[in-house]
């Protein structure tokens, strides 16, 4: 196996779908995110779809939808807002979308859907994870610290071109994706530390 392949099967996690409890979109302005879950709860994998997300804590604010055209145009205060609009375009009622509006990272949108689940009584059992594909990794890494009894079903959405068949014949993809395999091991160390028993 070649150190690319090594990394793509790391990195790119995709897994086989089943129908689960909810369908969670962590943050983003990428609109094929909310196309992609509508699919799915279109096609019955799932009742209740979560999409989370505030903005870019880098941005500040909420840089609009990557791909114009999704949702009706208009200024979107949040990540979910614009989210919900896209899921509500492609024929998601509105009472199954449960939205979070505070997330500003990948940890904050784990930490804060499990936050609002709880607090309407609801656990889940099995979700799918519909998030970019080069970032399903460490979004999967967050979701199951969050959700440590939840089955997970990665469902990834190419975004940026950055796919698994093309990652390392382009240094901006190289750098994306390598990126993220920083992050995966960065952002863990004192969440890891402060999991270790008696400390």
């Amino acid at each position: 196996m070649t150190i690319e392949q090594t990394i793509t099967q790391f990195i790119f996690v995709e897994h086989p779908l089943q129908k689960a409890e909810a369908i969670f979109i962590p943050g983003s302005n990428e609109g094929s995110l909310a196309v992609h879950a509508a699919d799915l709860y279109q096609r019955g994998y799932a009742p209740i779809i979560v999409p989370s997300g505030k903005y870019s804590i880098l941005t500040g604010r909420f840089c609009g939808g990557a791909q114009p055209g999704l949702a009706p145009q208009g200024d979107y205060e949040t990540e979910s807002d614009y989210l919900e609009a896209v899921l509500i375009r492609h024929g998601v009622p509105k009472k199954v979308i449960f939205k979070e509006r505070e997330a500003t990272y990948t940890y904050e949108n784990a930490i804060f859907t499990e936050r609002l689940l709880k607090e309407r009584g609801m656990k889940i059992s099995r979700a799918i994870l519909c998030c970019q594909a080069y970032h399903a990794r460490r979004c999967l890494m967050y979701y199951q610290l969050l959700f440590p009894d939840t089955e997970f079903f990665v469902s990834p959405v190419v975004t940026k071109e950055i796919s698994r068949e093309n990652w390392y014949l382009d240094a901006g993809k190289i750098d994306a994706v390598l990126g993220e395999m920083e992050r995966c091991g960065s952002q863990f160390h004192e969440i890891l530390k402060e999991r270790i028993p008696g400390r």
